[in-house]
């Protein structure tokens, strides 16, 4: 009786040692930007699944990475109400806008040539960056 109890008790350990990851990546380039949900609730052993996150509004320039994952946490909360409530962590990392879309005509571009030297390539990072803080918005350089 002893060992089955023992045995019993290593296997439940090793299954809460465990983390379900499951990761979607695109071919885009991601961002600093990231919503992240750590509790979103499911139900009945996820049949009934998280509700949606909508992502079109934070994420402008599309989605580059998408994680599910069950923590620790989640897999006890999941284990105490005997698959009931069943809580996974989801991360949503945007993407950075295509510098091919770009029009060279916007004012939050910035032009490196090739061949300048050292100090004009100081100076253009240093407009840049100037602009990003004074408009509050995203500044590009780019190499030609």
């Amino acid at each position: 009786m002893m060992k089955q109890l023992t045995i019993f008790m290593m296997v439940m350990s090793i299954s809460f040692i465990s983390c379900y990851n499951a990761s979607v990546i695109t071919d885009k380039a991601p961002s600093n930007v990231v919503i992240d949900k750590p509790w979103a609730l499911g139900f009945v052993y996820g049949l009934i699944p998280p509700a949606t996150i909508d992502a079109s509004q934070t994420c402008e320039n599309g989605i580059a990475k998408v994680e599910t994952k069950l923590s620790f946490l989640n897999q006890l909360v999941n284990g105490l109400t005997f698959g009931i409530v069943s809580p996974m962590h989801i991360t949503v990392t945007c993407a950075v806008a295509d510098l091919g879309d770009l029009n060279k005509s916007q004012e939050n571009l910035f032009t490196i040539n090739k061949g300048t030297e050292l100090v004009g390539i100081q100076e253009t990072f240093m407009n840049a960056a100037d602009y990003a803080v004074q408009s509050m918005t995203e500044a590009y350089v780019i190499f030609e």
